[in-house]
């Protein structure tokens, strides 16, 4: 049954993902922020980046990256999700508490995923998990 498994498995050369840690980040520019993003998306790795990016900084990640579109062979643009605790069932205290430690260290507590649209044909998100849809 070992062997059936195995055969089922395909494997996609060249994918790996990088984990980056909010610490890493934390000191940099937008523009500093985004070139880090791009140089490991169109190095065909998926990024998981902790914590959330702000409005402007995926506003300019995407003005980058169609900017990039017509100027890199292959490159089709880029994928992005971000997954959030889900506090709607959560007491006000707990969302309150949430509130106050967001605007003091920022929004580290999401998961932000960015990978090369070539290689992640769709992100489905739920509350409780992501699914990326590789091709």
């Amino acid at each position: 049954m070992e062997n059936k498994m195995k055969k089922g498995v395909k494997r996609i050369k060249g994918l790996s993902l990088q984990v980056i840690p909010f610490a890493e980040v934390q000191g940099l520019t937008i523009a500093q922020r985004v070139k880090k993003i791009l140089s490991l998306v169109l190095g065909n790795k998926i990024v998981i980046l902790h914590g959330r990016l702000r409005a402007e900084e995926e506003a300019r990640l995407i003005e980058d990256t169609m900017a990039l579109v017509d100027h890199v062979k292959n490159f089709k643009g880029i994928e992005l999700a971000v997954i959030e605790p889900d506090l709607r069932n959560r007491s006000i205290f707990i969302k309150m508490k949430y509130g106050i430690a967001k605007r003091l260290v920022g929004d580290n507590s999401a998961l932000t995923v960015i990978g090369p649209a070539t290689v992640i044909k769709e992100i489905k998100r739920d509350p409780k998990r992501l699914e990326l849809m590789l091709g």
